[in-house]
């Protein structure tokens, strides 16, 4: 990624997060977080990730209310950035916490027996 690229990823996440939780009236866009925005090397389309944290049931409803505010955010971020041409927000729901969580949890369910006490210790006197 370039550094532009970087700088505007960067600042198209603080407007639409601004925008997200300050501007939009829409209660089904209440509590949404943006968890990141990868824009292409000719900064013509933006890729908007967005998670409901916790709460991933709300995912169909945020996804529709997102595609109709998509215009009013869009001409809100073009107002905000110095690029000749607006990228396109493409909104995705951001999988990663559930993901996260699923790991935890299969993490948590192994059952590892604990490693016998002098079996440890003949390991530590060999390494010494």
């Amino acid at each position: 990624m370039s550094i532009k690229q970087g700088r505007m990823s960067d600042r198209i996440h603080q407007i639409l997060s601004h925008l997200l939780l300050r501007e939009i009236s829409d209660p089904r866009l209440q509590d949404i977080t943006v968890t990141d925005v990868e824009l292409d090397p000719e900064l013509m389309y933006a890729k908007v990730f967005i998670s409901a944290m916790g709460d991933e049931s709300r995912e169909a409803e945020v996804m529709k209310a997102l595609r109709r505010a998509g215009g009013f955010l869009r001409r809100e971020v073009g107002k905000r950035i110095r690029l000749r041409h607006t990228p396109e927000l493409h909104f995705h729901w951001d999988h990663t916490l559930e993901r996260a969580n699923r790991i935890n949890q299969l993490i948590a369910s192994l059952d590892i027996p604990p490693e016998p006490a002098d079996h440890a210790r003949s390991d530590d006197q060999a390494l010494t």
